[in-house]
């Protein structure tokens, strides 16, 4: 797995979320980050990608890939305000400059505007989809609602119908926040009903920014800790809460469902139980290898560090290559590792943990060092929780056997050592697809937003 720590432009590949719609967005969520994100343009524009940018987007990021599988991942806002013929043509670009490397595309939608039209459009160009959902309609409608404060729960589940019509590849995305958070089984057996074999779960933690910011919503911590102290939203969702959710469904899941439901955060648990290194962003020692691109092309560090200063630059006068191999990015993925605090250097489930995402390291460890994740102790708890059956679903995939076994009355073989071997490329994938590790999780290069199995989960 590739880290921007190790990139190279001639050699290294990379991931881009593209933004092409900015944020731009049909509706109002009470909870997003990313619609102040017009505060960042002064005067007033139009958020959509236009012609010269989309062409110099795809033919670099095509030319600059290491890899034969290329993954294009569109969002937002909300990219399907753009219409199909955008896309449309961003196939055609990919066609042009592919050189025989296959191109992949994904996109992620509040779902709102899917039709016959958008679901056979993606379907036959083989688009792998996530939809926004957070549970039955009464969660759901909590904090998802369009710019008129309406409900969009049916509208929502109307474009689900759509995908699920035209046997378009799609998994669900649910933010997890204050409310639903207390309602982990009816969340989990919803989208289960709802017919999602591929679940995210995103939990939601936000801070307010200080009187006199344009923005609503705080920045990330700065590694010292010297940034003022903002408190959570009253949307975020509480340690104690998400760690007994992810418990909770887990519980449920080991029983029954393994290899039939994948759940995002299982799968890169489990392959980091099988130390082959994290499968997403947040839960691997470094990051950086996953960037995020705006409407103009000006490409950011990470989707959630998209601020003046941590701008890499403008794809239309600096190549691409260059701003993500460049010494600002790689100094940016190796602090994540570099500011870890002793407290969490120390912890037993480091492994599997690293610290989460630096948005959420704002609070002190309790001899006053900074960095400590706001969902340390979910993640203590769900990982110290998960232990024994992660260890024998490792123990399985060691012995060429599925994970679904352990479902099984009888019990695995002895329990490997944490990170007994790494998987070579032409193992089986840890994440119990099936596949080679190759063909699977290892192209992805580990990004949070990235598909943890190809065709199982979008850009969240």
């Amino acid at each position: 797995m590739a880290t921007t720590a190790d990139l190279d432009p001639r050699s290294a590949s990379f991931h881009v979320m593209t933004k092409p719609t900015g944020p731009a967005c049909n509706l109002d969520c009470a909870y997003c980050f990313y619609l102040e994100k017009e505060n960042l343009y002064a005067d007033p524009v139009r958020f959509r990608m236009d012609d010269t940018v989309l062409e110099s987007y795809v033919r670099q990021y095509i030319e600059t890939q290491a890899t034969p599988e290329i993954h294009f991942a569109w969002q937002g806002g909300e990219p399907t305000l753009l219409g199909i013929g955008f896309f449309q043509k961003a196939l055609e670009l990919q066609r042009r400059y592919a050189e025989g490397k296959i191109i992949h595309n994904s996109i992620q939608t509040n779902g709102t505007r899917l039709d016959d039209r958008w679901g056979e459009f993606l379907a036959r160009n083989k688009f792998l989809a996530g939809i926004s959902l957070d549970g039955p309609q009464d969660l759901h409608d909590i904090y998802r609602r369009d710019r008129q404060g309406k409900p969009t729960f049916d509208r929502v589940m109307r474009g689900l119908s759509f995908l699920q019509k035209h046997g378009v590849d799609y998994n669900t995305l649910t933010v997890v926040h204050r409310r639903n958070a207390k309602h982990a089984l009816e969340v989990y057996e919803f989208l289960r009903t709802a017919g999602s074999t591929f679940l995210q779960f995103i939990p939601l933690v936000e801070r307010l920014a200080p009187e006199g910011s344009p923005y609503q919503l705080a920045g990330p911590p700065s590694p010292d800790g010297t940034e003022q102290s903002a408190p959570v939203t009253e949307w975020s969702v509480r340690p104690a809460d998400y760690g007994q959710f992810l418990c909770e469904i887990f519980d449920r899941w080991v029983i029954r469902d393994v290899g039939k439901i994948f759940v995002q955060i299982f799968d890169t648990t489990l392959a980091n139980w099988m130390g082959g290194g994290g499968t997403t962003c947040v839960f691997s020692e470094n990051c950086g290898s996953a960037m995020a691109l705006e409407h103009n092309g000006d490409l950011y560090s990470c989707d959630h560090f998209v601020y003046p200063e941590h701008r890499l630059g403008n794809l239309l006068s600096e190549p691409l290559g260059d701003m993500a191999a460049s010494a600002k990015q790689r100094d940016f993925g190796r602090a994540k590792s570099a500011s870890l605090p002793r407290y969490c250097r120390d912890c037993d489930v480091r492994f599997a943990c690293h610290g989460e995402c630096p948005k959420h390291r704002f609070l002190q460890t309790p001899d006053g060092e900074p960095g400590l994740n706001y969902l340390c102790p979910s993640y203590k708890k769900f990982f110290a929780h998960t232990a024994p059956a992660m260890r024998k679903m490792a123990t399985l995939l060691h012995h060429g056997r599925a994970p679904a076994e352990i479902m099984r009355p009888e019990s695995p073989a002895t329990p490997p050592k944490i990170g007994l071997q790494k998987s070579g490329r032409n193992d089986p994938c840890p994440c119990g697809s099936g596949k080679k590790y190759k063909h699977c999780c290892l192209p992805n290069g580990g990004g949070q937003k990235t598909p943890y199995k190809l065709g199982a989960y979008s850009h969240a």
